[in-house]
């Protein structure tokens, strides 16, 4: 259709609703994109009762988290799928090229033992911790009420791939110099499964698994435990490694941050239209933080125990995620 029902020209088509101006790529490609969201009498063209259905009635429509329309939430970034692949290879072009300039200069052999332990202990495990945050993102965007939320979660897990292939890369390249070790699958898993330090992650990571309401799912990974994870990495690891000379694990950490700072952008956008929308999500946001923070906070304490100075990898954190919740929760 082009026009509406009082017979004025529409400028565009007419799902996009009595719109003054035509809609960019991003609205034409994302718009109303979730016909199934508070579709009656069910989400999806199955039996009412199909496990589909009760799932997303429950988990989505049934979410503490309540909007009367969620269609007017944008990601600052406005990525579409196009847009997103050019970014992102612009953005592989240039790892590859940082790659290659330190891999040249055969830096590995000159770094010492107690950070190529260290590395095995908490760098080489970092990408099941990645693994997890990725399922969730893929979660949240499954379930999200609108494409313009779906759209960025997917985007935000195709990022935490990202990141994870280059822990594994980096972890067999530092391989190759140090011992085979620290490539090995069945090692790092048993670091990931039973080193004390890891525990208290891990039982954050696999609780937040197991959180189905898309909204606490959301709270959970994007105002909680990856801005604490994020920063103890990409910031204070990050730093560790500068420390011991190697600049390439650092530049790489310090690359994947450039994600984590562009996502962060629609995390908080996303609470202040919550927000906006229904003061009533204050509360729901602030008890859902409220639960997953001590998770979050023994998390970062066990992982951080296994730093060389564990008071200032805390210290950072802190910073980092105060500075963070700042933004949205003002």
């Amino acid at each position: 259709m082009t026009t509406s029902t009082s017979g004025r020209r529409l400028k565009t088509w007419s799902i996009a609703g009595e719109t003054r101006r035509k809609p960019n790529e991003y609205e034409v490609v994302t718009g109303k994109f979730h016909y199934h969201f508070n579709r009656k009498p069910a989400p999806f063209d199955l039996d009412p009762n199909a496990p589909i259905n009760q799932w997303y009635v429950k988990y989505r429509e049934g979410s503490a988290l309540q909007a009367p329309d969620w269609e007017g939430f944008r990601d600052p970034a406005a990525l579409n799928y196009r847009r997103y692949i050019a970014l992102q290879h612009d953005r592989e072009v240039y790892a590859e090229g940082v790659v290659d300039r330190y891999e040249s200069q055969d830096l590995d052999a000159g770094l010492g033992e107690d950070w190529v332990q260290l590395f095995g202990r908490l760098y080489t495990p970092y990408r099941y911790l990645l693994h997890v945050l990725q399922i969730t993102s893929l979660y949240v965007g499954q379930l999200g009420p609108s494409a313009y939320i779906t759209n960025a979660a997917f985007f935000q897990g195709a990022d935490e791939l990202r990141a994870l292939q280059w822990v594994a890369y980096r972890s067999k390249s530092l391989s190759l110099t140090h011992g085979p070790q620290l490539a090995n699958t069945e090692a790092t898993r048993l670091i990931w499964e039973d080193d004390s330090a890891w525990q208290p992650a891990r039982e954050a990571l696999e609780k937040l698994l197991v959180a189905y309401d898309w909204g606490e799912s959301f709270v959970a990974l994007n105002l909680v435990l990856k801005p604490a994870l994020d920063a103890l990495y990409k910031q204070a690891f990050a730093q560790l490694a500068i420390e011991a000379g190697d600049q390439l694990t650092a530049a790489l950490l310090a690359e994947s941050n450039v994600d984590t700072v562009r996502n962060q952008n629609w995390h908080v956008a996303l609470v202040k239209y919550a927000v906006d929308a229904n003061p009533d999500n204050r509360g729901v946001i602030d008890g859902w933080v409220d639960k997953w923070r001590p998770l979050a906070d023994r998390a970062v304490e066990g992982l951080a125990g296994a730093f060389p100075d564990p008071a200032a990898a805390h210290a950072l954190v802190a910073d980092s995620v105060a500075a963070f919740t700042a933004r949205w929760a003002d």
